[in-house]
Parts: structure tokens; C-alpha cells; sequence
């Protein structure tokens, strides 16, 4: 661990945000050369990369994953009749669509774990340690939960949907309210506690499970979490950005395989996901910790009760 950790410590700032987004534009152009898409259709999807952009800056700033944004949009599009997306393509769009936002967004979190400024009062330093043994650690049950969920699970989505957004619910407003009382003028964690794995462990095969279904819930639970326990914003955010990356990816591959994606939809909204996601850091850092854990949780509370509104009776 030590010898790869050196070498991403030796690279200039930025360097791997460039390569991982070579990567990406590549696997960009692939898309553009090798799939159909509906000339017609692009044009009137022409407001998708504004979604795409707002999407990936509110989901690697907060760590929550891009579908917080674009499922509820594209549930409300297909409820007014603009584009018909059923739930499980709204899934598989967004997972295409966070694999280029999200995977910016952690190249961007994980660069600036390397190159760390000096913490001001009151902050703490991320130690790379903490930062891989929270993502790795979670997604060694979440991902094969999500795997299993995909294949071989079947639950009522609208009963998952309702207890899911009532628990992010509950955690939204924990977080506020703990940023204005308990974790006003304390200090920082500068370690990971046991007892923080642990419960990031018992979250992890449900939030795995909940990504399969909803393509956002593992990166939305562990941020939230480790906001309220007063770790730094880049253990939360960015160890939650390299979750859900990986997540999707991952996930996405089920969706290829049963071509759930609408190509123009990705094709739009991806790039603009990846400019988004670019974006989301310096904005997070310039905002604070505390103004970014009160949006944050706005968010969170607000975007559940509007998708419990649309999906009520």
C-alpha cells in the first residue's frame, strides 16, 4: 500500500484529474462512434447537459451521488410527459450518466487528498489511510450486494423508496442540526474511529442493495454519516464520491447487458455530468464545511420529500 500511495503523493496536483479524464473522453468517443442514437431526440433532450452539470456539482460536493438529482428530474419528465423513461432505464441512465460525473469528481476528491493544505482551527488533516480504508472497506459488502440485488432480487420499489427516504429523511435533518449544536465549535475527527467502520459496515450491504434499485444510496449514506460524526469534508465527500464511482460502474455494466440506457439521454448529459463533477470540489471547499453541511441536508430532506410526494398512492 505504501509503494502506490508514494507514487500518487509524487504526482503534480491535477495530473491525475487529467489522466482519469483522458480516460473518460475516450470512453466518450467510443460511445459517439459505437452506439444509435435519435438524431431528433437529442434535439429535444437539448436542456439535458444543464441537468447534467447542476446534477454532478450538487453530487460530488455533497458525496451523494448523482441520482438524487436525476431521478427525481427524469421521474418528474415522465410524469409530465416530456421523455418516458421507465423506472428501471431512469436507473440505468443514471448510473451512466454518474459513471462520468462521479468518477470526476472522485479523481478530483482523491488529488486533493494528496496535496492537502494546512488545516485552518478546528479542521483536521485526511489521513490516506482513513480516506481508502472507508471506501474499500464499504464497498467490499456494498458491491456484491448491489450485484446480487441486480440479478437476482426482486423487491417493491415504492416500499424501499418510502423507508429509504424517511431514514435519509431523519439523517438530513441530524445533520443539520448537529452542524449548528454538537459539532458547532468542536473540533475535527483527525482518525477514523472503530466504532465509524463498524456502523459504515452495517449500512453497506442495505446501501448496496438500495443502489441497485435506486442507482444513489450507498455514497448518500456514508456521507451523511460521517458528516454528522464530524469527520473533515474530504473523508466525507470524497471517500463517499470513490464509493459511489465504483458503484456505478460497476452497476452499470447489468444495464448495458439488458439495454436499459437511453443513449441519447448519456450522450448529453454525461459530459456535462463530468464538467459538473470537475466543478464540485473547488465549490465545496469555498463554501465550508458548515454552509455545506446545512445545504447538504436541505438537499437531502428536500429532494426525499418531493420524490415521496410524486411517488404517493
Amino acid at each position: 500500500m505504501a509503494a502506490p500511495e508514494s507514487r500518487l503523493s509524487a504526482l503534480p496536483p491535477g495530473r491525475l484529474v487529467w489522466w482519469g479524464g483522458a480516460a473518460l473522453l475516450a470512453a466518450y468517443a467510443v460511445l459517439w462512434a459505437t452506439v444509435a442514437v435519435d438524431a431528433d431526440l437529442l434535439r429535444q433532450l437539448w436542456f439535458l447537459p444543464g441537468v447534467g452539470v447542476i446534477g454532478a456539482i450538487i453530487a460530488n460536493t455533497s458525496g451523494t451521488g448523482g441520482g438524487v438529482v436525476f431521478v427525481p428530474v427524469f421521474n418528474a419528465l415522465r410524469e409530465h410527459g416530456v421523455m418516458t423513461l421507465s423506472p428501471l432505464e431512469v436507473v440505468g441512465v443514471s448510473m451512466a450518466i454518474q459513471s462520468f460525473g462521479m468518477t470526476m469528481g472522485a479523481l478530483r476528491w482523491t488529488d486533493r487528498l494528496y496535496h492537502q493544505p494546512a488545516p485552518e482551527p478546528l479542521h483536521a488533516r485526511v489521513r490516506p489511510r482513513d480516506f481508502f480504508t472507508v471506501a474499500f472497506a464499504v464497498l467490499a459488502l456494498s458491491l456484491p450486494a448491489m450485484l446480487w440485488t441486480q440479478r437476482f432480487t426482486q423487491f417493491d420499489q415504492q416500499d424501499v423508496l418510502f423507508a429509504y427516504k424517511g431514514f435519509s429523511i431523519m439523517l438530513g435533518i441530524a445533520l443539520i442540526a448537529s452542524t449548528w449544536t454538537v459539532n458547532l465549535a468542536r473540533p475535527e475527527k483527525e482518525r477514523l474511529e472503530r466504532v465509524d467502520l463498524i456502523v459504515l459496515l452495517l449500512i453497506a450491504i442495505p446501501g448496496g442493495a438500495i443502489t441497485a434499485l435506486f442507482s444513489v444510496g450507498i455514497g448518500e449514506l456514508v456521507a451523511l454519516y460521517l458528516f454528522i460524526r464530524h469527520y473533515p469534508v474530504l473523508l466525507c465527500t470524497g471517500a463517499a464520491c470513490l464509493i459511489s464511482s465504483i458503484s456505478v460502474l460497476s452497476g452499470v455494466i447489468w444495464h448495458l447487458e439488458a439495454g436499459t440506457i437511453q443513449w441519447e439521454v448519456v450522450l448529453l448529459a454525461g459530459p456535462a455530468a463530468a464538467l459538473g463533477g470537475f466543478l464540485a470540489r473547488p465549490i465545496a471547499l469555498w463554501l465550508g464545511a458548515r454552509r455545506l453541511k446545512t445545504l447538504d441536508g436541505s438537499w437531502i430532506v428536500l429532494s426525499a420529500i418531493y420524490l415521496l410526494w410524486l411517488n404517493w398512492g
